[in-house]
């Protein structure tokens, strides 16, 4: 059994073999905590009885006392019963020995031959979360020192002011002082014959003078009860005191002078201060420690979130690369593969939209809408998930329901997230209702679900970022927490409102309002309109000349192949370098350039192609097709020159109209700048902007 090194966390490593304890020294050795070895279940329990340990790694096969019987006696007692044990054997891997070991308090359970980094990186884990609760007891314990000795201040203040005297005074009917004790005297300089406010005129604050003097003017004036707290300044160091003074009356009722106390108080605003700060910084301790939780917690959702596609993704690919698959089974592994690849999408759309948001870069762009119609797309889109659980989706609207002023794509994504929202947590067979009717002056949209509800607790906190109701690892739902925070920003962006309650008997039900159009502001001839119908009828790219510049092989293949089913005649480079040498020999119609590329990036391409076309005496349109998809390098990229920014993924008919209009194509082309870009957007893509 080894010796305990001081000020290093303990971890104990338990296993009846000295190679394995050589072995899991050797992979453990580390300055930040002290490896203690026993050999046996009863001298785990000894080196037990007067160390704490930040983990326990514990071998399951040992003579006499094996490691289920030492898990055992370990969590019967109080000192060790939540010291973490990682269970590790090379004697089976089936389902009963795992479930045992966990059924007997482990927190994971590892088979041999061990791998150095996980075990390094379990063990540090449970290292650091030690180090962590020990931290938390010291400052508690700190807290608590200083609190006793705030306590402390104050009870010797109050037996101060107890067995002190007052400072006392007599004044006469214009506030002159006839009688002072010393105690008076040493606190704010009274003497006899002086007037009250010639005292207050000389050795009050002066931020607090004029308050003083007119209070005690009136109050001589008034004969009232008077009671003030106030600063003095006559000395080196500015003291606090209190005065409270009563009118004295004679037998016949007749005013004859006043009486009053000085207290200096200096220590009590002192202590409440000092109070105040701790209050303050406990209240700001509290909330880092709640931000870092939110956030540990968020992370740890988003890496589950975007691992869960992945692994359907990274599977069906590996298997069709390697098996051969009936056509039914082939369509099925495609179609899981798109399902999960929009997923992924979509967590990465919502995380730029709430960053978007933080940065208030989220813009809108606005025009007459008809809610119906945009109600109907979200529908259409979620028809497939409701009927995967067979959930009834119905619409009932309000005949003559007004036209809002507002940015369709993203009202779209309002009633997508608060359906889609619907439709998760209603269980099967359940029911999902749309209403639309207009309320006075607004258009009121409310969806009802049948499903589990909101609980009441957290109603209040349904709309706030990273924010769920079940956050742990057992939960039965998915996603971030933030559709419904990116809908009421939306919401309000709109001039609307947006509102969440437990719908009568059972599920939930969201009501968001908006204001309705007035007939001022709708056009007769919408321009939106006619950019749709133009993008909806787009021509082939037959004989469009194009050059694809990306490093990546994979997207430039896909490019590739998808142009040239389009029509279009296709060259592509790998390099900037390569993409001159193109140039060089021919001139494109349209040029399609990545722009994080090694060596030089896309940015350096645009400025040679500008340069190049001086000499060539013609301009050549240009899209940026990147991954880099914030505003800022939007704007960065049609400043350096190119006609058009699309964010990868790119959706085909997004990039399809691009190339069209740019290549002249279309019947009435816009000019090639940023409106033609944002026209022929969808209303995915556009929510990049």
């Amino acid at each position: 059994m080894d010796v305990q090194r001081p000020d290093r966390v303990n971890v104990l490593l338990v296993d009846d073999r000295p190679e394995n304890l050589l072995a899991l020294e050797a992979i453990l050795n580390s300055p930040s905590y002290n490896l203690v070895q026993a050999s046996s279940g009863t001298e785990a329990l000894r080196c037990l009885l007067n160390q704490d340990f930040a983990v326990i790694l514990l071998d399951v096969q040992m003579p006499g006392m094996d490691g289920f019987e030492t898990a055992t006696l370990i969590r019967s007692r109080d000192r060790s019963r939540s010291t973490p044990i990682i269970f590790i054997t090379a004697f089976s891997s089936n389902d009963t020995h795992v479930f045992k070991g966990y059924s007997l308090g482990a927190v994971d359970y590892l088979f041999k031959p061990l791998k150095p980094e996980i075990l390094t990186s379990k063990v540090q884990v449970f290292v650091q979360l030690f180090q962590k609760t020990v931290e938390v007891k010291q400052q508690a314990t700190q807290l608590a020192a200083v609190n006793t000795e705030l306590s402390k201040s104050e009870e010797r203040f109050r037996t101060l002011c107890a067995c002190s005297p007052l400072g006392i005074y007599v004044a006469d009917v214009e506030g002159r002082c006839t009688y002072i004790n010393p105690r008076c005297q040493a606190i704010c300089g009274l003497s006899l014959e002086e007037s009250l406010a010639e005292v207050w005129q000389r050795e009050v604050h002066p931020e607090d003078r004029d308050r003083v003097v007119a209070d005690w003017l009136a109050w001589i004036k008034e004969s009232q009860e008077y009671s003030n707290e106030f600063r003095l300044a006559g000395s080196k160091n500015v003291r606090w005191i209190h005065v409270q003074s009563s009118p004295m009356f004679s037998d016949l009722g007749k005013l004859i002078g006043h009486v009053g106390t000085v207290r200096d108080i200096t220590d009590r605003k002192q202590a409440e201060e000092e109070r105040g700060r701790l209050i303050r910084e406990q209240v700001a301790r509290q909330e880092a420690e709640r931000a870092n939780q939110m956030k540990d917690e968020f992370l740890a959702i988003l890496s589950h979130e975007l691992r869960t596609p992945l692994n359907a993704i990274l599977g069906w690919s590996r298997l069709l690369r390697v098996k051969k698959f009936d056509e039914e089974t082939i369509d099925k592994a495609l179609e899981t593969i798109e399902r999960n690849a929009k997923s992924q999408a979509q967590l990465i759309e919502d995380i730029l939209d709430v960053s978007r948001i933080l940065r208030g870069k989220l813009n809108l762009n606005k025009h007459p809408i008809r809610l119906e119609s945009v109600i109907e797309l979200a529908i259409d889109s979620l028809q497939p998930l409701a009927e995967e659980k067979s959930i009834a989706l119905e619409l009932t609207s309000s005949p003559n329901v007004g036209q809002v002023i507002g940015d369709s794509d993203r009202l779209q994504q309002i009633v997508w997230n608060l359906l889609s929202n619907a439709i998760k947590f209603t269980p099967e067979e359940g029911k999902v209702e749309v209403r639309l009717e207009s309320v006075g002056d607004e258009a009121q949209i409310e969806i009802i679900d049948s499903g589990i509800g909101i609980a009441p607790d957290f109603l209040p906190y349904v709309f706030d970022r990273f924010r769920q109701a079940d956050s742990s690892t057992t939960r039965s739902y998915g996603g971030l927490g933030l559709g419904l925070a990116i809908v009421r920003h939306l919401v309000e962006q709109h001039g609307g409102k947006v509102y969440a309650e437990n719908n009568p008997g059972e599920g939930a039900k969201f009501t968001v309002t908006l204001p309705l159009a007035q007939r001022n502001a709708l056009a007769d001839d919408d321009d939106w309109s006619e950019l749709n119908d133009q993008a909806g009828t787009l021509p082939t790219l037959v004989n469009v000349q194009l050059l694809v510049v990306d490093d990546d092989d994979d997207t430039r293949e896909f490019l590739i192949a998808l142009l040239e089913e389009e029509g279009a005649m296709v060259r592509s480079a790998s390099s900037v370098a390569e993409a001159l040498a193109a140039l060089d020999s021919s001139w494109p119609d349209v040029l399609l350039s990545d722009i994080g590329m090694p060596g030089a990036d896309g940015y350096e391409l645009i400025a040679r192609v500008r340069e190049m076309e001086v000499l060539r005496g013609g301009m050549m349109p240009a899209i940026a097709l990147t991954a880099y998809a914030r505003e800022s390098e939007r704007q960065q990229a049609l400043e350096a020159g190119f006609q058009m920014h699309l964010s990868k993924p790119v959706e085909v008919p997004q990039l399809i109209a691009g190339i069209a209009n740019l290549a002249g194509m279309l019947v009435d082309p816009e000019p090639a700048d940023s409106a033609v870009e944002t026209a022929f957007l969808t209303p995915q893509s556009r929510a990049d902007y």
